[in-house]
């Protein structure tokens, strides 16, 4: 019974391990017809928060004829 704890305790903490909280560089880059900039922000969170939060700033507008794309990704 000691060791079947053990091994519950063991697997737990591996689980929490796995997800805990580490910090993620976002890189996102506007491309327009102007030129094109890159900005980077940190994210600490697990890393499939941190992806998804970063994706989301990606975007994609044309404003009088003019195409602005913003891509972001976890570097």
């Amino acid at each position: 019974m000691m060791k079947k704890s053990i091994f519950v305790l063991a697997g737990v903490a591996m689980l929490a391990l796995a997800s805990c909280k580490k910090e993620y560089t976002c890189e996102c880059t506007t491309t327009s017809a102007i030129g094109t900039i890159s900005a980077t922000t940190t994210i600490k969170d697990t890393k499939n928060n941190a992806t998804e939060a970063c994706e989301a700033g990606s975007s994609s507008t044309n404003v009088g004829g003019m195409q602005t794309t913003v891509t972001c990704k976890i570097k």
